[in-house]
């Protein structure tokens, strides 16, 4: 049997097949260290900044730190609105990985309403994730406690401390403060197209009207932060570094507690509205607007049921009634047309014309009632103004024109805002041939200028801007911007920018303007003068003209009776006045909606704040 042949092996192959393996084994390890030592050069070289960056984003936090509101104080330094401490349920949305179930969760603690939680989550799809976000506020002891105790429960779940607006006084003053609330998504755009977002970053709210609006910078104040070292699970280790928050501006008005209580007391549930304004300067000491409300229900969110009845009442408390209720001036501007007259010589003092009781226009048979049926006899200014007579005014409007009467009583401020500072103002009405033109596509008639002659017809105003505009009789032809705001914390000077008075009527003669005051001044002194009843036995020297609007068209022959009237149908009740007469230092507008005639109603309204306004000394600082 024969043998295999075994094969005589091949010591060289196999000696170059191992080199050949183990030169590229080499180069594979070669390769893969250069690789290590490429990306750690990437690592520590490189990309140091950035992964340094990030390596302390995930250590060191910065927290921003809101601002103190600024506080807003009156004319003697009493606080109108003031920050409160109050704890808050915030959630972080980033930090929370089942939303649903952490709600029902913490609604098993502490009550939680249906608003609450549907305003929470409208936040949360408006705002960024990473921000904490308030889902209950004014949380009492008990609540902070409990969610203290089962915090470990909710990872992004806290209570934070912060601070609220508050408004000790409530409806007093609400129309001339406004108030604040929460940011919403329109503001927030508006923030980050002005290149503000970056200071509202700790901030939940914004100036919604009112002087909280128009000084919303001045009042915010600066943003602070903290940089803060955490640990893996976000908790604060220390402090590295701070910068504190620079606080919002106190603001100073020249409104009186005292004069605004006193306005409040005598109006009681009349709607209307009562301002007073030194002549001077501008400078409001009383603004009320009847009926009110309390802005603190705005501040951490009202709820639907309380916001639906302020807004669906028929009383309409939001509206400001000092610059947004626009009323017929009725024949407070009847010193004002005066004026016209004088400086134009289409009347005199002495000027007189007979009043039988109406007015006619050539060949129209319709007759323009004065207040008096039987009429006043002969009448000239004096007698005119001093007891309202209708006629003379109807016949003198006629003289001037429609085009006269709007260029100079848009002069006085009438159918413009007057500046003052709070953005809900209206312009009033001021009618012209063009207004008439582009409001109703027609034409002027003499019969428009007849009732506007005595502040009726398509004329409407605003109680600042009559207010403005008997200022400018006062100042002989210069007006005053009204303003609320007198100084900032950090300045004594007034509002810069704020001119105290502008000319806006040239003086053809002085006599006629004081010829004006004169027989506004007999208007309160003499017997039979529509505002006297009302001043008997005033300690000072006041002087002024009522006006009764009427809002309900009367048949010619038809006597007016209010009680066959529906109640928001009735006269307004308008009053115009300043005093002392020979240095005025207040003058008031009154506004009373369907309360009858202005001698018997307004008068008297003026005539309770001109009394405290000199027994207290308002003007002490004079």
């Amino acid at each position: 049997m024969l043998k295999k042949r075994v094969a005589i092996q091949d010591f060289a192959a196999e000696a170059r097949l191992f080199n050949h393996r183990a030169v590229v084994a080499m180069l594979v390890v070669v390769l893969l260290f250069c690789i290590i030592i490429f990306n750690q050069y990437q690592l520590q070289i490189v990309s140091y900044q950035d992964y340094q960056t990030r390596s302390e984003d995930n250590r060191i936090k910065v927290v921003p730190m809101a601002p103190n509101r600024g506080l807003i104080f009156d004319r003697s330094g009493i606080l109108l609105a003031e920050n409160r401490p109050v704890f808050s349920l915030e959630l972080v949305p980033e930090q929370i990985k089942d939303m649903p179930s952490t709600l029902a969760a913490i609604a098993e603690l502490i009550e939680l309403n249906p608003e609450q939680t549907a305003s929470f989550l409208k936040q949360v799809k408006a705002q960024r994730r990473f921000n904490s976000i308030a889902l209950k506020e004014q949380l009492n002891d008990t609540e902070v406690a409990i969610i203290a105790a089962n915090q470990h429960r909710f990872p992004g779940v806290s209570v934070e401390a912060r601070l609220s607006r508050h408004y000790p006084f409530g409806n007093l003053f609400t129309h001339a403060l406004g108030y604040i609330g929460k940011i919403n998504v329109r503001e927030l755009q508006q923030l980050e197209a002005d290149g503000e977002a970056p200071n509202y970053a700790a901030s939940r709210d914004i100036g919604k009207i009112g002087l909280e609006r128009f000084y919303q910078r001045e009042l915010h104040g600066t943003m602070g932060y903290q940089e803060v070292e955490v640990n893996n699970r976000g908790r604060l280790i220390r402090v590295l570094r701070s910068v504190p928050a620079i606080s919002g501006k106190n603001i100073h008005l020249g409104l009186d507690v005292g004069l605004q209580l006193t306005a409040q007391q005598v109006l009681k549930t009349q709607r209307g509205a009562i301002v007073a304004m030194d002549p001077r300067d501008g400078a409001v000491l009383a603004f009320y607007s009847n009926p009110s409300y309390d802005p603190n229900l705005f501040v951490l969110g009202i709820s639907s049921t309380n916001y639906n009845e302020l807004l669906h009442s028929r009383d309409r408390p939001l509206i400001n009634r000092v610059t947004q209720g626009t009323y017929p001036p009725a024949s407070t501007i009847k010193p004002h047309l005066a004026l016209l007259g004088l400086e134009t010589n289409t009347i005199t003092p002495t000027t007189k014309i007979w009043d039988p009781g109406y007015f006619m226009l050539p060949n129209v048979d319709h007759r323009y009632r004065d207040h008096l049926r039987w009429g006043h006899g002969w009448v000239d200014l004096y007698i005119a103004i001093t007891k309202s007579c209708d006629t003379f005014f109807y016949e003198l409007g006629v003289k001037l024109g429609i085009d006269r009467i709007s260029d100079y009583m848009g002069k006085m401020g009438f159918g413009e805002k007057t500046g003052v500072d709070i953005l809900e103002e209206s312009s009033g009405i001021m009618p012209s041939r063009g207004w008439k033109r582009a409001k109703h596509n027609q034409p002027w008639y003499q019969g428009d200028t007849v009732p506007l002659s005595i502040g009726q017809s398509y004329w409407t105003t605003t109680p600042l801007q009559l207010a403005v505009a008997t200022s400018v009789i006062l100042n002989h032809g210069e007006r005053p911007t009204p303003h609320l705001v007198t100084a900032f914390s950090d300045e004594q000077a007034k509002v810069p920018n704020l001119p105290d008075l502008t000319p806006v009527i040239e003086v053809v003669n002085i006599k006629n303007w004081q010829v004006t005051m004169d027989t506004m001044h007999r208007t309160v002194k003499e017997l039979g003068g529509s505002a006297h009843k009302a001043f008997i036995g005033s300690t000072y020297d006041a002087a002024g003209k009522t006006g009764t609007a009427q809002l309900a068209a009367i048949a010619q022959d038809a006597k007016y009776d209010a009680n066959a009237i529906d109640e928001r149908l009735r006269d307004n009740a308008m009053f115009i006045g300043y005093a002392p007469f020979d240095n005025p230092t207040v003058v008031i507008a009154v506004a009373l909606e369907n309360a009858g005639g202005g001698g018997s109603n307004a008068a008297p309204i003026a005539r309770h704040i001109l009394d405290y306004y000199f027994s207290a000394g308002v003007n002490s600082n004079d």
